[in-house]
């Protein structure tokens, strides 16, 4: 029995799905785009600085959904507050450093020079690590950087790990 193979014609029409990195990124871009049409007066991407994108983020903070106390409020600093607050809620760190890192890769990926991008300038890096700093202590958590883990391909870091845990044994069982 022959099996049948569909024409080479079919398969490379076949659209692929675009990843969920992939469809967040152009929605990002696209709500991006409507707020550079909705601002007043109206802003073309070339005309865009880091000015905008900082008024951008600003915007967005309304539709937060993280509780991030004032320094005035008796829970700053708390990571787990015992009774609700007035606080605003805003959008957290995380979300708006993705954000940028999103809208970065789009903003290339439309055309614009990399030396030009706006989500890339001082004061966005800058907006971003005050927000970060912030709502550490505003939590009472701090944001330490993530280290690199030991590399499990080296022999002799392996051979350690593995001296390590069998010298720890044979001392418990002892």
């Amino acid at each position: 029995m022959a099996m049948i193979s569909p024409p080479s014609s079919a398969i490379s029409t076949t659209p692929t799905t675009p990843s969920r990195y992939e469809n967040q990124k152009r929605r990002d871009w696209n709500t991006f785009c409507q707020y550079l049409r909705n601002h007043r007066p109206p802003l073309s991407l070339p005309m865009c600085s880091g000015a905008h994108v900082l008024e951008f983020l600003r915007y967005l903070d309304q539709f937060g959904k993280t509780k991030i106390h004032n320094q005035n409020c008796p829970f700053f600093g708390l990571p787990n507050p015992p009774a609700p607050c007035p606080c605003p809620l805003r959008q957290a760190w995380g979300s708006l450093d993705a954000l940028i890192g999103r809208l970065r890769a789009a903003y290339d990926e439309h055309g614009g020079r990399p030396e030009g991008n706006p989500f890339g300038a001082r004061a966005v890096r800058l907006y971003l690590r005050e927000v970060r700093d912030f709502q550490a202590k505003a939590r009472g958590v701090s944001y330490e950087k993530k280290r690199k883990r030991p590399n499990n391909n080296n022999p002799k870091s392996s051979m350690s790990t593995a001296m390590i845990t069998s010298s720890a044994s044979t001392t418990t069982t002892s």
